[in-house]
């Protein structure tokens, strides 16, 4: 069914019927042919020889004809500012005029997009991709195109690379239709943030984003995310805590603030915020992984490895490879389920190498991978000036010579801002 909404107007075509508030506005046929060609390319310039063929395609009428017709048309609308008139070339609706269809598929992209599931992630950006196809000027659609990709590499649903490629080519159309979309300026500042690295240019996406809706959750959660990269512990969770005021139930909200306390080596409050996440989604994959992360930080590996198996459980691991796990830490311990990941891990597993190498104070091989993952531009290596994890490596050059690669703040000046914690 074809039907747009413009204002207090909706358009029916396949019932010929313009009403306003449920009330018929009364147009002569050709006036409302006119109407549906200039509303089908709302934001689009229609050339009057274009306009002629499609509403009198069978016959020759003279050019001021149309004059005629949109007269009627803008007394019927009581606004003559919504058809603008480009002299000697023709004519263009410039309200937007959304058909209900791209309304009910964007919202069915965002619900997908606060699921925050994998499986989930590819609705949104289905969603989102067919509301394009029913009208490409809508710039929300590309907005929130734009954040389905984002959320597609931040759950590795696909190839990083290519999740932000497409991400920031959403995001630059939907600012090119709407230059104060929030979403649009959120997305296009995860991708300056995570995948380019451009830290000022990022900086100023969120800033805008915020300019133009100062309850943008998302934009308040990587804006805090960014400040944490550069150092910022204190601003970050600032920010963070302007989101949770905004959204207090969310469980992205709420593993952010625990990754916080994470980066602040406060662990048994990251360890309390990630299990206030999964007493909200109990799937949470993000949450539960990190909630392992910060047991193995405090040394409690029985907890560490007790969740790690629960969440193996989950996501549905082989059983033989949980038992297999369950017998090396009941003989070796942590570091023989270390070791396990090393020999069991891709060759191009980089990052998770480079973790694993650093834990078993292998630091040639951990800084061989870390730096194989920032020729990958891996997303994870974004908080590598403040990250724990990789404590161990601090002391070497090479690993400094990394933080500027990435133009993140040194080992000095991150240490001064621990000691302010």
């Amino acid at each position: 069914m074809e039907r747009y909404e413009f204002g207090e107007f909706t358009l029916d075509v396949a019932e010929r019927r313009l009403s306003r508030l449920g009330e018929l506005v009364a147009l002569a046929p050709k006036t409302y042919d006119v109407l549906i060609t200039l509303v089908r390319n709302a934001g689009h310039l229609v050339p009057k020889r274009d306009l002629l063929r499609q509403v009198w395609p069978e016959c020759f009428v003279e050019e001021n004809i149309l004059a005629v017709h949109i007269s009627a048309l803008r007394k019927a609308l009581g606004d003559p500012s919504w058809i603008e008139t480009m002299p000697r070339s023709g004519y263009r609706f410039v309200k937007p005029a959304i058909s209900p269809g791209v309304l009910e598929q964007c919202e069915r992209g965002r619900a997908s997009l606060q699921a925050a599931s994998m499986a989930a992630a590819p609705n949104a950006v289905a969603a989102f991709q067919a509301a394009i196809e029913l009208n490409a000027a809508y710039a929300p659609a590309h907005a929130g195109l734009a954040l389905a990709w984002r959320q597609q590499a931040q759950l590795r649903v696909v190839p990083h690379g290519l999740a932000y490629e497409r991400a920031k080519a959403a995001a630059l159309t939907a600012l090119a239709l709407d230059p104060a979309s929030a979403d649009a300026q959120v997305a296009l500042g995860t991708v300056l943030f995570v995948a380019e690295w451009n830290w000022a240019a990022a900086e100023r996406s969120f800033r805008r984003a915020l300019e133009s809706d100062p309850v943008h959750v998302d934009a308040y959660l990587e804006y805090g995310s960014l400040a944490e990269a550069r150092g910022e512990l204190e601003r970050a969770l600032e920010l963070k805590h302007k989101a949770l005021q905004l959204r207090p139930h969310s469980p992205l909200v709420l593993l952010a603030i625990s990754m916080s306390y994470w980066h602040q080596r406060r662990y048994d409050d990251s360890i309390d915020w990630a299990n206030r996440a999964l007493r909200i989604d109990p799937r949470h994959m993000l949450a539960r992984e990190h909630l392992a992360g910060a047991y193995w930080m405090k040394g409690d590996y029985d907890r560490q490895m007790q969740v790690s198996l629960e969440h193996a459980e989950t996501h549905g691991a082989p059983g033989e490879i949980l038992d297999e796990l369950r017998r090396l830490y009941a003989e070796g311990g942590r570091a023989a389920v270390v070791r396990y990941g090393i020999e069991h891990a891709s060759p191009n597993a980089h990052l998770p190498l480079a973790i694993l190498y650093a834990e078993a104070r292998e630091t040639d091989q951990a800084l061989r991978h870390l730096t194989s993952a920032l020729d990958e531009r891996d997303p994870c290596v974004v908080h590598l000036a403040v990250a724990p994890q990789w404590d161990s490596l601090r002391s070497e050059a090479r690993f400094e010579e990394c933080l500027a690669r990435m133009g993140l703040p040194g080992i000095k000046q991150a240490r001064a801002e621990f000691a302010k914690l």
